[in-house]
């Protein structure tokens, strides 16, 4: 039997993922499927139009074999803080493989990549000058490592990933499936669109279904984003010293304070402070870790000290009672734990913006059985 690994934050789960387990299947008749799942808060700084529960629950109706939690401290953070924590729990899960998305769909050019980028010096101050210059990171990226190549967002996780098992020395292998679409396109002619595209259709009240099983439209949330922001003002407007939470850098605490009574709404705030240095996707992610609270101090000490099993399959609560045996890490998380204490505010936090009741799941700590 062999273990795949991947890593989703299904906001939300749509037809291409299912066809990546299909695909996944066809390669590997007689596997096993471990899914790292991103929860409420997710990598560019938005948040999930499923519950982390709900999105367990639909990947172990979708075929997956076992669900484990990415931490909100490293899913919320850069490419690279997300995919090497992703790959280091699929490693410490004994994973095989690590199947992904990419648009080029070429594992060697990928690899070179993830070469180029960790054995040559001048490549990290290569970036930051293009990034001052105003170019966004995959523009950036191309112009550092000196070829003609347009990057899209599947290709650049992917290429972390790479990175990942290149520098700790894992023995998981990646590979990758040609995705169908661009995470931009505008495109409904297809019955695989971007997540992007969807939750931009759901926005307007456009019919989704589609594009999506059905099962996944029993459980979309309603995001308010008023509260969301009104939560945010009023940190902005209360907390003393912003430049303590993580991203904020370079004074644009000043810049928040002085504009957050000026705007009415979350874009126009983004809008106001975006910049050549702050993307559209910093912003947010800088936004979540005002709004949670995640300090610098403690994201300089934290530590993957468990692994929160969200749910399984009868095969996949097989497997974690064979390699339980291994004692490499705990898998019964530590109420005394930093990443635990962060996850408990941040089901909190959701469930205020939609109205759910999510931290029930966080406190009780009972893996969903399929």
């Amino acid at each position: 039997m062999h273990v795949i690994g991947i890593i989703c934050e299904y906001n939300p789960f749509h037809n291409g993922h299912l066809y990546h387990l299909k695909k996944i299947k066809e390669m590997f008749p007689d596997s096993l499927v471990i899914l790292v799942l991103n929860g409420y808060f997710l990598e560019r700084g938005e948040i999930s139009i499923i519950s982390k529960e709900n999105k367990t629950k639909i990947a172990l109706q979708s075929g997956i074999d076992l669900v484990i939690e990415l931490p909100f401290v490293y899913g919320t953070q850069s490419a690279d803080i997300f995919a090497n924590i992703s790959i280091t729990i699929l490693e410490k899960l004994h994973c095989e493989y690590v199947v992904f998305g990419s648009e080029i769909n070429n594992i060697d050019t990928l690899e070179k990549i993830a070469d180029y980028t960790l054995n040559n010096k001048e490549y990290d101050q290569d970036v930051k000058k293009y990034l001052d210059e105003g170019v966004n990171f995959p523009t950036a990226l191309a112009k550092a490592i000196k070829i003609d190549f347009s990057f899209k967002p599947n290709d650049l996780l992917g290429i972390s990933y790479i990175k990942s098992i290149k520098m700790n020395n894992y023995k998981i292998k990646p590979i990758t499936i040609k995705r169908t679409n661009d995470y931009l396109d505008t495109n409904l002619d297809n019955d695989i669109v971007s997540a992007s595209n969807i939750r931009s259709r759901i926005k307007i009240g456009e019919n989704i279904n589609k594009y999506v099983p059905k099962y996944t439209l029993d459980y979309l949330e309603n995001i308010d984003e008023n509260k969301l922001f009104n939560l945010l003002k009023y940190k902005i407007i209360t907390d003393k010293d912003l430049s303590i939470y993580l991203d904020v850098d370079e004074g644009i605490e000043n810049r928040l304070k002085k504009i957050i009574n000026e705007v009415n709404n979350l874009d126009e705030l983004i809008n106001k402070v975006k910049s050549k240095r702050y993307t559209y996707n910093k912003i947010r992610r800088m936004f979540m870790h005002i709004l949670i609270g995640l300090t610098k101090k403690d994201n300089k000490i934290l530590k993957l000290d468990y692994l929160k099993v969200l749910g399984f399959n009868k095969n996949g609560q097989k497997y974690l009672n064979n390699i339980k045996k291994d004692g490499d890490i705990s898998l019964i998380p530590d109420k005394n734990s930093l990443l635990y204490k962060y996850e408990l505010k941040v089901s909190q936090i959701y469930d205020l913006i939609t109205s759910t009741n999510t931290t029930v799941f966080e406190i009780k700590n009972k893996p969903i059985k399929y």
